[in-house]
């Protein structure tokens, strides 16, 4: 099928409604039931900058680019630019132990409902079977279609299947081999590094402000309907659950190739039958129409909306990196438990290798994050927020990119959900036997009564009064306090 054929189809399918591409209209789109509820997602970063594993994910761009270690790195590991570039690691990127049956497990065990493997990353090479793009994990690397096969293991673990596309970017990611003599400018591979569009405020140093800057100029208009088009083909193909989109879409260029994308993919679900979202940052949607995300970051209070974080356990790099740092399985828990008490879901990325596999650091906090869920998922799955989110002196810091270390938690800390009659407090770093939750002290804010207080994950009736300085509660020698304890507390 052509470009232009599948132009046709997407505006018969927008003329045909329920959705029409306009704010008013796709503002009327609510949030899946399935996703709010689910609170928990798997990210997963695998593609070819997974075989040089150095740096970070965006090697693609920095080996071009003479001012970082990547360029310097690239050459005393791979020969000079132009001899081997970035398409010469395809040949390497053989997946030869992918095994998406085993991923769906592992991820299942891990407690989470949804899983968003990258389709596409700024790098331009497709993880998918696509009529639109040669470079792609069917005809090359893997040979085989690494979204098709997630999406058949994870639908039959019961996972949501979702993706992501960070095509966008690849207007002028790869731009920087414009500026030396590299493979980027041979003409043979025009259609693997795209355009890759120099201009002064879209180098190295002027990306950020630039892109990040709604005003600046975006794209021309035969790369936004060509992105607009692989993006529908990807949601006819795939039909995913749930569409993540990275920034810089948020520039005035996309917007009316957002709204079409919108009311195509709200259709589209409509005729399924399925409930799905987007998720965008910055400002590229207006409220209602999609979900926000917080890159590495948080809220610093409760959303009127539901909202998303996305983060990593790897602390320096979304994709496989071989001296990448590891969060732990405690600063993980913690952040999903104040997540989930703003009214946010988590997404949270692993990275696998090049081969498929995964580390061993990033399968130990899934299975310690999945034990902790079997125990204390009451208080997190198909919650609410509560009044208050949050008891003690410990917060985040608002915006991206803030997720790096542990937060100082005490045993005063404490986050709360709510569920059919029943408030769960979390105390995030139990330290003792005696807990006290001031906010529900006898005459104070808490105008409830008690009729009850359970420690999830713990058999054993528990101790607990109220007074004039709080509810206490009295914790079982035998409970496990390594992780946040979960309190769930009936009104009467």
């Amino acid at each position: 099928m052509t470009k232009e054929q599948y132009l046709k189809i997407i505006d018969e399918c927008i003329a045909q409604g329920p959705y029409s591409a306009s704010w008013e209209s796709l503002c009327r789109h609510k949030t899946p039931e399935w996703y709010h509820r689910g609170k928990l997602g798997i990210f997963v970063h695998w593609g070819i900058y997974s075989v040089p594993a150095f740096g970070n994910e965006w090697y693609s761009r920095n080996m071009y680019n003479q001012t970082r270690r990547e360029f310097q790195h690239h050459r005393e590991t791979w020969g000079d630019q132009k001899t081997f570039g970035y398409k010469d690691f395809i040949p390497l990127f053989r997946g030869e132990l992918f095994d998406p049956e085993a991923w769906a497990d592992l991820f299942s065990r891990s407690g989470a409902r949804y899983v968003v493997p990258v389709a596409e990353h700024h790098d331009g090479f497709a993880m998918y079977d696509t009529a639109f793009n040669r470079w792609n994990s069917m005809n090359m690397g893997p040979k085989v279609d690494v979204m098709g096969s997630l999406k058949s293991a994870c639908e039959a673990k019961g996972l949501q299947f979702c993706a992501s596309t960070h095509r966008a970017e690849h207007y002028y990611f790869m731009n920087l081999g414009r500026t030396f003599d590299s493979d980027v400018n041979d003409d043979a591979y025009a259609d693997f590094y795209g355009p890759a569009v120099f201009r002064e405020d879209l180098n190295a140093e002027n990306m950020s402000p630039t892109t990040e800057t709604p005003s600046t100029p975006g794209p021309t208009e035969e790369w936004l309907t060509d992105w607009m088009v692989r993006t529908c083909e990807f949601i006819d193909r795939y039909q995913p659950g749930l569409i993540y989109f990275d920034w810089w879409i948020q520039n005035y260029a996309f917007k009316p190739y957002l709204k079409k994308i919108a009311a195509y993919y709200y259709n589209r679900a409509a005729q399924w039958g399925r409930e799905v979202t987007m998720n965008y940052k910055r400002e590229a949607f207006p409220p209602g129409v999609a979900t926000f995300d917080v890159e590495r970051g948080a809220l610093t209070g409760i959303s009127p909306v539901p909202w998303q974080t996305c983060t990593a356990i790897g602390k320096n790099s979304w994709g496989y990196t071989r001296d990448n740092e590891f969060k732990s399985s405690r600063q993980i828990i913690c952040d999903l438990i104040d997540i989930v008490s703003k009214n946010g879901m988590m997404l949270l990325n692993v990275g696998p290798r090049a081969d498929g596999t995964f580390t061993r650091e990033e399968t130990r906090v899934l299975e310690d994050l999945g034990r902790w869920l079997q125990h204390n998922g009451d208080g997190i799955y198909d919650t609410i927020p509560w009044k208050w989110f949050s008891e003690g002196s410990v917060n985040a810091r608002e915006g991206f990119f803030m997720d790096g270390e542990e937060k100082a938690f005490t045993c005063e800390d404490f986050r709360f959900t709510y569920k059919s009659g029943a408030v769960y407090a979390f105390q995030l770093r139990p330290e003792g036997r005696e807990v006290c939750i001031r906010t529900m002290a006898e005459k104070g804010m808490f105008d409830f009564g008690i009729d009850n207080v359970q420690l999830l994950g713990c058999d054993e009736t528990i101790t607990w009064w109220r007074s004039s300085e709080g509810l206490r509660i009295l914790i079982p020698d035998a409970a496990d306090t390594r992780f946040p304890v979960c309190f769930k507390i009936r009104l009467k």
